[in-house]
């Protein structure tokens, strides 16, 4: 008979209630919130309030009751390590139940299980080395010098057109006393005769044809 009996059987059998429960919870536990059916999330919120109980302890009989009963020696190291410190001062009422809505399908209510308290990873004793580590790097960083604004330099006073002019009409004058040839001394009238070529097959041919 089932007299005088509030836990709920889920419609299941004892092994597989079990073990859907500890799945819950171990899902509860590495995650910080579940969503699944209100009567799951009812009774796996009173196991879970249990096991945080245990994990409030904090010595290796505890550690070992929880892998008794999870079957989990992560999720125990978890609960002791991380969990239970931040439910040290309270007593009781570790997770609650927040009702959600009705799933499509068959019409079942569902419900949020989380944790009444957020829950953070304690900071490893690496991470804060690497924290002195830094401060120490940026306190032996030299101080940044502020640079002093200097004054613009005064540009000089343009020259006049007319003087610009004159520059560039001497700058042309010089140039074409480099470019000019040799034989500018001679007279202009003068025609300049071209050097024959000597050799060659062309060289040849100019003489029989000269008569030379």
């Amino acid at each position: 008979m089932w007299h005088r009996r509030s836990r709920r059987r889920l419609g299941l059998v004892r092994e597989h209630r079990i073990a859907l429960l500890r799945n819950l919870v171990i899902g509860l536990v590495q995650s910080h919130r579940i969503r699944t059916t209100y009567p799951r999330a009812k009774e796996a919120s009173r196991f879970a309030d249990k096991l945080v109980t245990i994990a409030k302890r904090g010595n290796l009989h505890a550690r070992r009751l929880l892998i008794s009963k999870l079957s989990s020696p992560l999720t125990a190291k978890k609960l002791v390590e991380e969990i239970g410190p931040v439910f040290k001062d309270q007593q009781g009422g570790y997770t609650r139940v927040l009702r959600y809505d009705f799933r499509p399908g068959d019409g079942a209510e569902m419900a949020f299980l989380e944790f009444t308290k957020l829950v953070e990873k304690p900071t490893a004793d690496g991470e804060k080395q690497k924290k002195k580590k830094k401060e120490k790097k940026e306190e032996g960083k030299p101080a940044v010098s502020v640079e002093k604004p200097t004054k613009p330099k005064k540009s000089s006073p343009k020259k006049p057109r007319a003087e610009e002019a004159s520059v560039k009409e001497k700058q042309e004058e010089t140039r074409k006393k480099e470019s000019l040839p040799e034989t500018q001394g001679k007279k202009e009238g003068s025609p300049l005769k071209e050097e024959p070529k000597k050799g060659g097959f062309l060289g040849n041919l100019r003489k029989f044809l000269t008569g030379e």
